[in-house]
């Protein structure tokens, strides 16, 4: 089964936009991101509406960040991205009158909430800042402060 990184993937190019000045191109970005522009225009695009990235149209323009880093975590940004489902398991569902299969699945559902609550619990704690502040801190580590963080 394959991973949904979306949530991996638009932090990493915040954090990109966070340290460059200047609008960003949805070409550029996808170019980072190893995607096609259309998928990074309609992820910025829900950012937008949220009021954490903004759009500049012609010459010179392109995506720029629109919000406090320290105001936003990484809870806002995954419910911007509508809410991906957090894990890859689920219910075997074949047989709903099943007694057992009732019985599992009540066990795995409880599980399952209480992991899905933590995770979001956590993902409420850290902001776009703190993760720029990681950021700079293995980039000063590495005393590679004229190198992209890419090439790093």
């Amino acid at each position: 089964m394959k991973r949904d990184s979306r949530l991996s993937g638009v932090l990493h190019v915040l954090l990109h936009m966070a340290q460059q000045p200047g609008p960003f191109t949805s070409e550029t970005l996808a170019k980072a991101m190893d995607t096609n522009p259309v998928v990074i225009r309609r992820i910025m695009a829900g950012l937008r509406e949220l009021g954490y990235v903004r759009s500049e149209k012609g010459h010179g323009g392109g995506w720029r960040l629109a919000c406090d880093l320290s105001k936003v975590t990484l809870r806002d940004v995954y419910f911007a991205l509508g809410s991906p489902s957090l894990l890859a398991m689920g219910n075997r569902t074949e047989a709903p009158g099943c007694l057992v299969e009732q019985a599992v699945n009540a066990a795995l559902d409880q599980a399952f909430h209480d992991a899905e609550a933590l995770l979001l619990s956590r993902l409420g704690e850290v902001t776009l800042a703190m993760l720029g502040e990681d950021l700079r801190k293995r980039l000063g580590s590495r005393k590679i402060h004229d190198m992209s963080a890419h090439r790093a």
